[in-house]
């Protein structure tokens, strides 16, 4: 368990058999919040595990994998959440997406 206490809930919910997309990614977007990467990126691995067209999981799944350096698997996982936002017609995770491919990209000339 974690000292935070919000992250403590959110655990003993998933220890309870509360699992869902939404819990695993409220846990992993405040995992990658805390820094805590590899942790995020097993909620949200999870959660797109669940619900495979979850763009919104998918676009902090990219960020998680950004920030420790895993740049092909954020690749992956922004294409997979660009593809899930446009079949389900989310515009505005669609630009939010676009823009951290470009931010990847960058990383990826810059390695």
């Amino acid at each position: 368990m974690s000292d935070d206490p919000i992250i403590s809930r959110f655990e003993a919910m998933l220890a309870q058999g509360n699992d869902s997309p939404m819990l695993r990614l409220t846990l992993g977007t405040t995992y990658w919040k805390s820094g805590n990467l590899e942790q995020s990126i097993e909620h949200l691995e999870q959660a797109v595990l669940q619900k495979t067209d979850y763009s919104a999981a998918y676009k902090i799944l990219g960020r998680a994998y950004m920030d420790a350096g895993r740049l092909h698997e954020a690749t992956t996982a922004f294409e997979n959440g660009l593809a899930a936002a446009s079949d389900n017609g989310d515009k505005q995770s669609e630009k939010e997406i676009n823009v951290f491919m470009k931010r990847l990209a960058k990383l990826k000339t810059e390695t």
